[in-house]
């Protein structure tokens, strides 16, 4: 069984979206399929054929969602420190190309959100980043041609 690395805080996220389709999609969608089958006839009800196949992602997004649960590797970011980049790490980029800067936090796969600047383990900047330290410039394949970085600052926090 293969560990899923993640934060505390992807971690809490993980259990509530299984409460959320456990306590509120589930039922919603079993009631959807009562009032459907209140229609009669099945075999041409659209309404019933619909909410079947929402039962079954949903029961199947639960089914995941709960092996990666119960596989979860929690990796407490607050007590992890160094000056090296590793899982966990918040890090101020510097493009080299425009100077702007960026800060992304490299956290689990489940977890990743690029919008919220929470960037996956296994994505190609974060595998470029890992054990590089502040100060080191590092170059990104990247669908619009490679990027080249330099390293502000590695936080744990």
């Amino acid at each position: 069984m293969q560990k899923v690395p993640m934060t505390a805080a992807g971690y809490g996220r993980l259990e509530d979206e299984i409460k959320r389709l456990k306590n509120v999609e589930r039922p919603e969608v079993i009631q959807a399929i009562a009032e459907a089958r209140a229609h009669g006839d099945l075999s041409e009800n659209a309404e019933y054929h619909a909410a079947k196949e929402r039962q079954s992602w949903i029961e199947g997004q639960i089914l995941d969602l709960e092996d990666k649960f119960s596989r979860a590797e929690v990796i407490d970011v607050g007590k992890l420190s160094g000056e090296t980049v590793k899982f966990g790490a918040t890090v101020t980029l510097i493009d080299e190309e425009t100077e702007k800067e960026r800060t992304l936090q490299i956290v689990g796969d489940l977890e990743a959100d690029v919008k919220e600047g929470r960037i996956s383990i296994s994505s190609p900047i974060a595998r470029a980043l890992i054990n590089k330290e502040k100060g080191d410039s590092v170059e990104v394949a990247a669908p619009g041609g490679a990027r080249a970085y330099e390293i502000a600052e590695v936080q744990y926090v």
